[in-house]
């Protein structure tokens, strides 16, 4: 994980989303190019084996496919938001 976007508390994989690179960039254009018009009009149902079935076809980092769709489903669920109250408040008790 790249650690230069951790907070104070160590937080990183959702804030990479910020600021992504131009390689990081590229891969999840790619990834978003494949998949199908329902996978992204229903991208918030999707399960773990199609995200990374999409990454293997589209040859991208899972890893980084991954962080990208569970934080476009965290800002479908609340609002616009990356992080939901419970995350948040998890976060600050540390």
């Amino acid at each position: 994980m790249r650690t230069q976007f951790a907070d104070h508390k160590g937080w990183s994989d959702l804030s990479m989303l910020k600021a992504p690179s131009k390689a990081e960039i590229d891969q999840l254009s790619r990834a978003v190019a494949i998949m199908t018009p329902s996978e992204k009009n229903q991208a918030v149902e999707l399960t773990d084996e199609q995200v990374r079935r999409i990454a293997d076809d589209a040859r991208v980092d899972p890893a980084l496919f991954a962080i990208f769709i569970n934080g476009y489903v965290l800002a479908c669920r609340n609002g616009g938001k990356l992080e939901d109250e419970e995350s948040k408040a998890r976060r600050e008790k540390q």
